[in-house]
């Protein structure tokens, strides 16, 4: 949770508490000015609600905000010139690896193959005669090399050609989706024309990032929840944890996937991904009881033994809709729920449990109507 939000809460507890606080000091001053004898120099301890809390196991979890993303994603351009006279695959469609995608006009590609062949066979004649010749030293070597030379270059010419024809035909290079295909019939590409982009949803990852602090808590292979703003949840496993952080943000990229075999699950959706790491004690709680200490520390305030007052910094394991869940506390204390902003560590307090009357009827009154308390 972002410290501002922390602090966000605290400041709305002060002045819950401010308004509860009040109450207790205006009533009870009122009555120790009527009970109390003139120039008493005993003052009455001041009085705080207060409720036992005992630490229960709770399974930390360390959450992150991220995205679905494509495993895979490729864009596809022409690795040659011409007109497109088939489109075999519509925007949108599940295509296998070797599926055709597009085809390009073949112009006079048969042509060039066809004189590609009788070239090719032409210099494997002349090279057999020259080296036929040669071995009766009628022709010297380096005619035979010349003649080598050339049928080696008829055999490239043949195999560009071949390729070049390859090329007019557009395949899958892997099972996916066809998610784009700005082409129609009739367009005219050349060599680097995108001509389509396939992704692959199967495996689906989750894409987040965690602080310099929380990457050592994550190992690779472990189990993670996502959940997707529509509300679905998926289970996964890290797959890939980045070696350096982001220069910008100083943070490292994590990985979940998920099989997604029937690609339901779309790329670029926002997602929470949720790792569960050790099992620890922690203590459920209402966000009214958190306070700042004098050095602006987040924590809480307890009554301990005899009395007093004493703070503890806490470590927020997880914020839910049932209450935040605090560590750095005992395992059991006494917790200051009402007027914790009017007292500080080391003073002595009476304390007075939560449903106990404080000994003042609109005092209690006030306390019930500020926490909804409908008996």
């Amino acid at each position: 949770m972002k410290r501002s939000y922390v602090i966000a809460v605290v400041f709305a507890a002060v002045v819950s508490g401010w308004v509860l606080s009040g109450q207790f000091a205006d009533d009870d001053s009122k009555t120790d000015t009527a009970s109390s004898p003139v120039g008493s120099e005993k003052a009455e301890l001041p009085k705080v609600r207060v409720r036992v809390s005992t630490a229960q196991s709770r399974v930390n979890e360390l959450v992150m905000l991220g995205k679905t993303e494509a495993s895979r994603k490729v864009e596809l351009k022409s690795e040659t010139s011409g007109k497109v006279v088939s489109l075999a695959a519509k925007k949108g469609q599940r295509v296998k690896k070797g599926d055709i995608i597009a085809k390009l006009a073949m112009d006079d590609r048969q042509s060039l193959l066809v004189a590609a062949r009788a070239l090719l066979r032409q210099r494997e004649i002349e090279f057999q005669a020259a080296k036929e010749l040669s071995a009766r030293n009628f022709r010297s070597k380096v005619k035979l090399a010349e003649t080598q030379t050339d049928l080696e270059t008829a055999k490239a010419a043949l195999e560009t050609i071949r390729l070049d024809i390859r090329h007019t035909v557009i395949r899958a290079p892997f099972d996916g989706v066809l998610d784009e295909r700005p082409v129609e019939l009739g367009d005219y590409v050349s060599v680097g024309h995108r001509v389509a982009t396939v992704i692959d949803l199967s495996p689906i990852l989750v894409i987040g990032e965690v602080t310099e602090r929380e990457v050592d808590m994550i190992k690779k292979g472990a189990d993670a929840k996502a959940r997707l703003v529509s509300g679905r949840e998926f289970d996964g496993r890290i797959r890939y944890i980045s070696s350096e952080s982001l220069k910008t943000t100083r943070t490292f990229k994590v990985e979940m996937e998920n099989d997604n075999l029937d690609a339901s699950i779309m790329a670029g959706m926002t997602a929470q991904m949720r790792l569960k790491l050790d099992e620890v004690k922690a203590h459920r709680v209402s966000p009214a009881v958190l306070t700042l200490s004098e050095n602006g520390v987040v924590g809480v305030k307890a009554v301990e033994a005899g009395g007093m007052v004493k703070f503890y910094a806490i470590e927020l394991i997880a914020d839910t809709l049932d209450g935040m869940w605090l560590g750095g506390l005992p395992q059991k204390a006494t917790l200051i729920t009402v007027g914790q902003e009017f007292v500080r560590a080391g003073q002595k307090v009476i304390a007075v449990p939560e449903g106990a009357s404080t000994g003042n009827q609109k005092n209690d009154l006030a306390v019930s109507a500020l926490k909804g308390d409908k008996s």
